[in-house]
Protein backbone atom coordinates (compact mmCIF):
# COMPACT_ATOMS: atom_id res chain seq x y z
CA UNK A 1 0.00 0.00 0.00
CA UNK A 2 1.23 3.49 -0.83
CA UNK A 3 2.19 5.69 2.12
CA UNK A 4 1.55 9.33 2.98
CA UNK A 5 3.72 11.65 5.05
CA UNK A 6 1.37 12.46 7.94
CA UNK A 7 1.33 16.22 8.41
CA UNK A 8 4.82 16.47 6.93
CA UNK A 9 6.16 14.83 10.09
CA UNK A 10 8.16 12.09 8.42
CA UNK A 11 5.77 9.42 9.70
CA UNK A 12 5.08 7.38 6.57
CA UNK A 13 1.65 5.90 7.06
CA UNK A 14 -0.93 3.92 5.16
CA UNK A 15 -3.92 5.97 3.97
CA UNK A 16 -6.15 3.31 5.50
CA UNK A 17 -6.05 3.27 9.31
CA UNK A 18 -7.49 0.48 11.41
CA UNK A 19 -9.44 1.94 14.33
CA UNK A 20 -9.76 -0.52 17.21
CA UNK A 21 -12.63 0.97 19.22
CA UNK A 22 -14.72 -2.18 18.87
CA UNK A 23 -11.90 -4.70 19.31
CA UNK A 24 -13.07 -5.80 22.81
CA UNK A 25 -15.92 -7.72 21.15
CA UNK A 26 -13.37 -10.08 19.59
CA UNK A 27 -11.69 -13.08 21.13
CA UNK A 28 -7.91 -12.92 21.51
CA UNK A 29 -7.46 -15.06 18.40
CA UNK A 30 -9.93 -12.97 16.39
CA UNK A 31 -8.12 -9.78 17.44
CA UNK A 32 -4.81 -11.27 16.35
CA UNK A 33 -6.33 -12.32 13.01
CA UNK A 34 -7.66 -8.79 12.42
CA UNK A 35 -4.31 -7.21 13.24
CA UNK A 36 -2.39 -9.56 10.97
CA UNK A 37 -4.96 -9.12 8.18
CA UNK A 38 -4.56 -5.36 8.41
CA UNK A 39 -0.78 -5.57 8.31
CA UNK A 40 -0.74 -8.10 5.47
CA UNK A 41 -2.85 -5.72 3.37
CA UNK A 42 -0.51 -2.81 3.93
CA UNK A 43 -2.03 -1.06 6.94
CA UNK A 44 0.68 0.16 9.29
CA UNK A 45 -1.28 2.79 11.26
CA UNK A 46 -3.51 1.86 14.21
CA UNK A 47 -5.86 4.22 16.06
CA UNK A 48 -6.74 3.86 19.74
CA UNK A 49 -8.14 6.06 22.52
CA UNK A 50 -8.04 5.73 26.27
CA UNK A 51 -11.84 5.86 26.52
CA UNK A 52 -12.51 3.11 23.98
CA UNK A 53 -13.97 0.28 26.00
CA UNK A 54 -12.83 2.18 29.10
CA UNK A 55 -9.30 1.04 28.30
CA UNK A 56 -10.22 -2.46 27.14
CA UNK A 57 -9.54 -1.63 23.49
CA UNK A 58 -5.94 -0.66 24.21
CA UNK A 59 -5.45 -3.80 26.29
CA UNK A 60 -6.83 -6.09 23.58
CA UNK A 61 -4.82 -4.37 20.85
CA UNK A 62 -1.65 -4.44 22.94
CA UNK A 63 -2.06 -8.15 23.59
CA UNK A 64 -2.62 -8.82 19.88
CA UNK A 65 0.45 -6.82 18.85
CA UNK A 66 2.58 -8.64 21.41
CA UNK A 67 1.29 -12.03 20.24
CA UNK A 68 1.89 -11.24 16.58
CA UNK A 69 5.09 -11.55 14.59
CA UNK A 70 4.85 -7.86 13.61
CA UNK A 71 7.92 -5.77 14.41
CA UNK A 72 6.92 -2.80 16.57
CA UNK A 73 9.18 -0.55 14.51
CA UNK A 74 7.18 -1.38 11.39
CA UNK A 75 3.88 0.01 12.69
CA UNK A 76 2.60 3.38 13.89
CA UNK A 77 0.41 3.38 16.98
CA UNK A 78 -1.82 6.33 17.83
CA UNK A 79 -3.93 7.00 20.89
CA UNK A 80 -6.11 9.84 22.13
CA UNK A 81 -6.61 11.36 25.57
CA UNK A 82 -8.60 14.24 27.03
CA UNK A 83 -12.08 12.90 27.75
CA UNK A 84 -12.86 12.38 31.41
CA UNK A 85 -16.07 11.38 33.17
CA UNK A 86 -18.78 13.69 31.80
CA UNK A 87 -16.14 16.31 31.02
CA UNK A 88 -13.16 17.10 28.85
CA UNK A 89 -9.82 17.51 30.58
CA UNK A 90 -6.72 18.98 28.93
CA UNK A 91 -4.90 19.61 32.18
CA UNK A 92 -1.20 18.77 32.21
CA UNK A 93 -1.78 16.14 34.88
CA UNK A 94 -4.59 14.41 32.99
CA UNK A 95 -2.72 14.35 29.67
CA UNK A 96 0.47 12.91 31.16
CA UNK A 97 -1.29 10.40 33.38
CA UNK A 98 -3.54 9.41 30.48
CA UNK A 99 -0.60 8.68 28.19
CA UNK A 100 1.23 6.70 30.85
CA UNK A 101 -1.89 4.62 31.51
CA UNK A 102 -2.37 4.04 27.78
CA UNK A 103 1.24 2.91 27.36
CA UNK A 104 0.79 0.46 30.21
CA UNK A 105 -2.34 -1.00 28.62
CA UNK A 106 -0.73 -1.11 25.17
CA UNK A 107 2.46 -2.67 26.60
CA UNK A 108 4.52 -0.08 24.69
CA UNK A 109 7.22 2.37 25.68
CA UNK A 110 5.91 5.05 23.30
CA UNK A 111 3.12 5.95 20.92
CA UNK A 112 3.90 7.47 17.55
CA UNK A 113 1.05 9.97 17.66
CA UNK A 114 -1.02 11.45 20.46
CA UNK A 115 -4.26 13.28 19.68
CA UNK A 116 -6.24 15.47 22.04
CA UNK A 117 -9.74 14.01 21.94
CA UNK A 118 -12.48 16.67 21.46
CA UNK A 119 -11.74 20.30 22.37
CA UNK A 120 -11.84 21.36 26.01
CA UNK A 121 -13.31 24.88 26.46
CA UNK A 122 -11.12 25.21 29.58
CA UNK A 123 -7.88 24.33 27.81
CA UNK A 124 -4.81 26.35 28.73
CA UNK A 125 -2.43 26.14 25.75
CA UNK A 126 0.68 26.84 27.85
CA UNK A 127 -0.23 24.00 30.21
CA UNK A 128 -0.75 21.65 27.28
CA UNK A 129 2.62 22.75 25.90
CA UNK A 130 4.28 21.71 29.17
CA UNK A 131 2.62 18.29 28.97
CA UNK A 132 3.64 17.81 25.33
CA UNK A 133 7.23 18.80 26.01
CA UNK A 134 7.52 16.42 28.94
CA UNK A 135 6.03 13.54 26.94
CA UNK A 136 8.27 14.21 23.97
CA UNK A 137 11.46 14.64 26.01
CA UNK A 138 10.75 11.39 27.85
CA UNK A 139 10.37 9.56 24.52
CA UNK A 140 6.79 8.53 25.26
CA UNK A 141 5.21 10.43 22.34
CA UNK A 142 6.78 11.14 18.94
CA UNK A 143 4.17 13.42 17.30
CA UNK A 144 1.04 15.31 18.33
CA UNK A 145 -2.32 16.21 16.85
CA UNK A 146 -5.97 16.86 17.67
CA UNK A 147 -9.41 15.44 17.07
CA UNK A 148 -12.62 17.31 16.24
CA UNK A 149 -10.95 20.75 16.48
CA UNK A 150 -11.95 23.77 14.39
CA UNK A 151 -9.30 26.05 12.84
CA UNK A 152 -9.44 28.63 15.63
CA UNK A 153 -8.93 25.97 18.27
CA UNK A 154 -5.98 24.53 16.35
CA UNK A 155 -4.41 27.99 16.01
CA UNK A 156 -4.93 28.72 19.69
CA UNK A 157 -3.10 25.56 20.66
CA UNK A 158 -0.45 25.77 17.95
CA UNK A 159 0.73 29.20 19.03
CA UNK A 160 1.73 27.70 22.38
CA UNK A 161 3.09 24.26 21.56
CA UNK A 162 6.46 24.01 19.77
CA UNK A 163 5.56 20.75 18.05
CA UNK A 164 3.65 20.86 14.77
CA UNK A 165 0.11 19.52 15.12
CA UNK A 166 0.17 16.97 12.32
CA UNK A 167 -3.37 15.56 12.21
CA UNK A 168 -6.99 16.36 12.94
CA UNK A 169 -9.39 13.42 13.25
CA UNK A 170 -12.79 14.50 11.93
CA UNK A 171 -16.08 12.91 10.96
CA UNK A 172 -16.12 12.73 7.16
CA UNK A 173 -17.91 10.48 4.69
CA UNK A 174 -20.04 10.53 1.56
CA UNK A 175 -22.98 11.16 3.88
CA UNK A 176 -21.21 13.70 6.08
CA UNK A 177 -19.85 16.30 3.68
CA UNK A 178 -20.20 19.62 5.50
CA UNK A 179 -16.54 20.46 4.90
CA UNK A 180 -17.22 20.28 1.14
CA UNK A 181 -20.77 21.62 0.99
CA UNK A 182 -19.99 25.03 2.47
CA UNK A 183 -17.23 25.62 -0.05
CA UNK A 184 -19.39 24.57 -2.99
CA UNK A 185 -22.18 26.89 -1.81
CA UNK A 186 -19.97 29.92 -1.15
CA UNK A 187 -21.80 33.28 -1.16
CA UNK A 188 -25.22 31.63 -1.10
CA UNK A 189 -27.97 31.70 1.52
CA UNK A 190 -29.10 28.08 1.60
CA UNK A 191 -28.44 25.60 4.41
CA UNK A 192 -25.36 24.13 2.71
CA UNK A 193 -23.67 27.53 2.59
CA UNK A 194 -23.29 27.63 6.37
CA UNK A 195 -19.78 27.00 7.67
CA UNK A 196 -20.20 24.71 10.65
CA UNK A 197 -16.46 24.16 11.09
CA UNK A 198 -14.69 27.35 10.01
CA UNK A 199 -13.44 26.05 6.66
CA UNK A 200 -11.64 22.99 8.00
CA UNK A 201 -10.91 21.40 4.63
CA UNK A 202 -9.15 24.45 3.23
CA UNK A 203 -7.45 25.17 6.54
CA UNK A 204 -6.08 21.64 6.77
CA UNK A 205 -4.62 21.93 3.29
CA UNK A 206 -3.05 25.32 4.03
CA UNK A 207 -1.45 24.06 7.24
CA UNK A 208 -0.54 20.60 5.89
CA UNK A 209 -2.54 18.83 8.59
CA UNK A 210 -3.62 15.32 7.71
CA UNK A 211 -7.37 14.75 8.00
CA UNK A 212 -8.19 11.40 9.57
CA UNK A 213 -11.76 10.66 8.51
CA UNK A 214 -13.72 8.79 11.16
CA UNK A 215 -17.08 7.05 10.57
CA UNK A 216 -16.34 6.95 6.82
CA UNK A 217 -19.31 4.70 6.08
CA UNK A 218 -21.83 6.17 8.53
CA UNK A 219 -24.68 8.60 8.07
CA UNK A 220 -25.89 10.91 10.81
CA UNK A 221 -24.33 10.58 14.23
CA UNK A 222 -23.86 6.80 14.56
CA UNK A 223 -27.28 6.17 12.97
CA UNK A 224 -25.92 3.38 10.80
CA UNK A 225 -23.98 2.63 7.65
CA UNK A 226 -25.13 3.88 4.25
CA UNK A 227 -23.53 1.05 2.25
CA UNK A 228 -26.15 -1.54 1.19
CA UNK A 229 -28.74 0.43 3.16
CA UNK A 230 -32.16 0.52 1.40
CA UNK A 231 -32.66 4.08 2.69
CA UNK A 232 -30.12 5.24 0.10
CA UNK A 233 -30.91 3.44 -3.19
CA UNK A 234 -29.46 6.12 -5.50
CA UNK A 235 -26.15 6.28 -3.64
CA UNK A 236 -25.76 2.51 -3.49
CA UNK A 237 -26.57 2.16 -7.18
CA UNK A 238 -23.86 4.72 -7.93
CA UNK A 239 -21.38 2.93 -5.67
CA UNK A 240 -22.11 -0.36 -7.41
CA UNK A 241 -21.69 1.21 -10.83
CA UNK A 242 -18.34 2.80 -10.01
CA UNK A 243 -17.16 -0.37 -8.26
CA UNK A 244 -17.95 -2.39 -11.38
CA UNK A 245 -16.04 0.08 -13.56
CA UNK A 246 -12.95 -0.34 -11.39
CA UNK A 247 -13.37 -4.10 -10.85
CA UNK A 248 -13.60 -3.66 -7.09
CA UNK A 249 -16.21 -3.38 -4.33
CA UNK A 250 -18.42 -0.67 -2.83
CA UNK A 251 -16.42 -0.48 0.42
CA UNK A 252 -13.30 0.37 -1.56
CA UNK A 253 -15.15 2.98 -3.61
CA UNK A 254 -16.60 4.74 -0.55
CA UNK A 255 -13.05 4.91 0.81
CA UNK A 256 -11.52 5.98 -2.50
CA UNK A 257 -14.02 8.84 -2.67
CA UNK A 258 -12.42 10.34 0.45
CA UNK A 259 -8.89 9.62 -0.71
CA UNK A 260 -9.56 11.36 -4.04
CA UNK A 261 -9.89 14.70 -2.24
CA UNK A 262 -6.62 16.60 -2.88
CA UNK A 263 -5.66 16.92 0.76
CA UNK A 264 -3.57 14.77 3.07
CA UNK A 265 -6.20 12.14 3.90
CA UNK A 266 -6.45 8.98 5.95
CA UNK A 267 -9.57 6.85 6.33
CA UNK A 268 -10.10 5.41 9.82
CA UNK A 269 -12.03 2.15 9.48
CA UNK A 270 -13.52 0.36 12.44
CA UNK A 271 -14.62 -2.95 10.95
CA UNK A 272 -13.91 -6.10 12.92
CA UNK A 273 -14.47 -8.31 9.87
CA UNK A 274 -11.21 -9.38 8.17
CA UNK A 275 -12.92 -9.92 4.82
CA UNK A 276 -14.43 -6.45 4.82
CA UNK A 277 -11.11 -4.94 5.87
CA UNK A 278 -9.44 -6.63 2.89
CA UNK A 279 -12.13 -5.18 0.61
CA UNK A 280 -11.59 -1.67 2.01
CA UNK A 281 -7.86 -1.91 1.37
CA UNK A 282 -8.56 -2.21 -2.36
CA UNK A 283 -9.21 1.54 -2.27
CA UNK A 284 -5.46 1.99 -2.49
CA UNK A 285 -5.60 0.76 -6.09
CA UNK A 286 -8.46 3.05 -7.16
CA UNK A 287 -8.28 6.64 -8.38
CA UNK A 288 -11.70 8.03 -9.15
CA UNK A 289 -12.22 10.32 -12.11
CA UNK A 290 -13.70 13.74 -11.51
CA UNK A 291 -16.96 12.54 -13.11
CA UNK A 292 -17.13 9.53 -10.78
CA UNK A 293 -16.35 11.63 -7.71
CA UNK A 294 -19.07 14.17 -8.52
CA UNK A 295 -21.59 11.48 -9.47
CA UNK A 296 -21.17 9.90 -6.04
CA UNK A 297 -21.38 13.29 -4.30
CA UNK A 298 -24.66 14.05 -6.09
CA UNK A 299 -26.03 10.55 -5.51
CA UNK A 300 -25.52 11.08 -1.79
CA UNK A 301 -28.17 13.81 -1.93
CA UNK A 302 -26.00 16.86 -2.50
CA UNK A 303 -26.45 19.47 -5.20
CA UNK A 304 -24.40 21.96 -7.16
CA UNK A 305 -25.43 25.64 -7.45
Amino acid sequence: MQKINVGGSGLMASPIVWGVMRIPQLSDQEALTMLETAYEHGINYFDNADIYGDGASEIKFGNALKASHIDRDQVLVQTKVGIGKKMYDFSKEHIIEGVEASLNRLQLDHVDTLLLHRPDPLMEPDEIAEAFLKLQNSGKVRQFGVSNFNPGQVDLLQQAVPQALIANQLQFSLMHTGMIDAGVHTNMQDAHSIHHDGGLLEYSRLTNMTIQAWSPYQYGMFEGVFIDNPKFPELNAALQSVAKAHDTNVNAIASAWLLRIPASMQVVVGTMNPGRLAQICEADKVTLTRREWYDLYLAAGNDLP
